[in-house]
């Protein structure tokens, strides 16, 4: 039998009736970017997160992007960011024209940990941009305060974040904004790229929204009143989440489901640790967009169930502050040790709505006969 990593092809046969009229209606109206699929997905996801604004754009890394310049990071400021992260977390603030500050993480959470980030805080500063990764938000209060504190901005990689709170306030909606992915493996999944800006901030979110179309407000078409980017999300990719975003608390029922089934079956191997779900002192609930183990061996381990036809991948071989590109920043192995301990041991395991429970437990035995043969 052979498991991917993630497939969405059972779910997208049950949707194709929705789905096909809602396409229709696309093709139909002949508007096929910023049209009126993107407007009302852009409503609907305001009602469902309790954001005042919701921006589409073209994908996650874009919406960080702008989130960024409408929030006013440029030349000469610091963004402080996880050192174990997508790239995209950093590159957003290069991008922008700043500079990325790494931080380690929260070894449970593998977000950014408050206990280090005041130490990395120096005149140029401007903002703090944790990263809610795999399951559960990042410390929101304890980051809050020392940003309160220090006089700074709290932008939100909240791409992984969909369903998320933390005290009643979804991810992404804690500091100035946020941002959410569509990517197709996402918890709410695109069939291409799409992504959103999250932000109550009026100022913010009209910055956005002309930043997104070549700096034009709408309405005004060839009036230009700053430098943008075209990063429109179509509505094709619209009509899709609007869809998807129906059925999307029972996905979320059945992630949470086979996580606890995960748990279960890998209880009795010690080589592997499971997902941690860490107390918070707000009321908060987990989201299993993956499912993350830490593992004994596991690049064996990858190509243990890579043979045996099981899709796994790894988050993430080398943390940020060891990446190539950011090597004149000074980063050095050492420096975060909970990021480069999560980077040689992390993978994550296929989780997603259309995983049946016996394909999940033959994951856990196919990683159980791994430590057996390893053991012998």
């Amino acid at each position: 039998m052979s498991i991917a990593f993630y497939t969405g092809a059972r779910s997208f046969e049950e949707a194709w009736p929705r789905l096909s009229e809602r396409l229709d209606r696309v093709i139909g109206c002949g508007q096929f970017t910023n049209g009126p699929e993107v407007e009302q997905l852009e409503r609907a996801l305001e009602r469902y997160t309790g954001a005042r604004h919701a921006v589409a754009v073209g994908n996650a890394t874009d919406a960080l992007i702008l989130l960024l310049q409408a929030a006013g990071i440029g030349p000469g400021d610091e963004v402080i960011v996880p050192g174990y992260s997508f790239f995209a977390t950093a590159s957003c603030v290069a991008h922008a024209g700043a500079t990325p500050v790494f931080c380690d993480i929260d070894p449970a959470t593998y977000a950014i940990d408050p206990a280090g980030i005041e130490a990395k805080i120096t005149e140029r500063t401007r903002a703090i941009m944790p990263v809610h990764l795999f399951t559960q938000m990042a410390d929101m209060p304890a980051i809050l305060d020392i940003a309160r504190r220090h006089g700074l901005q709290v932008l939100e990689d909240s791409a992984e974040g969909i369903g998320m709170f933390s005290g009643g306030v979804h991810a992404g909606l804690h500091g100035r904004g946020g941002v959410l992915s569509f990517f197709p493996t996402k918890t709410l999944g695109a069939i291409g790229d799409a992504g959103m800006i999250l932000t109550d901030d009026d100022a913010l979110a009209a910055s956005a929204r002309r930043l997104r179309s070549h700096g034009q407000e709408a309405g005004q078409p060839y009036i230009h009143h700053e430098i943008g980017w075209n990063s429109r999300m179509d509505d094709v990719q619209a009509a899709v989440i609007a869809v998807r975003l129906e059925s999307l608390a029972a996905n979320i029922a059945r992630r949470a489901h086979l996580a606890a089934l995960y748990d279960r079956e890998l209880a009795a191997v010690p080589q592997v640790s499971t997902p941690v779900i860490k107390e918070s002192t707000e009321a908060a609930n987990a989201v299993y967009y993956v499912y993350l183990i830490e593992a004994d061996e596991r690049d064996g381990l990858v190509e243990h169930l890579t043979a045996r036809g099981i899709g796994t991948e790894v988050y993430y071989p080398l943390p940020l502050h060891l990446q190539p590109v950011f090597a004149e920043l000074g980063g050095r192995p050492g420096q975060l040790p909970h990021a480069e301990r999560a980077a040689g041991r992390a993978v994550g395991l296929p989780m997603y709505p259309d995983l049946t429970d016996e394909e999940a437990r033959l994951v856990c035995r196919t990683i159980q006969d791994f430590y057996a043969e390893v053991k012998s």
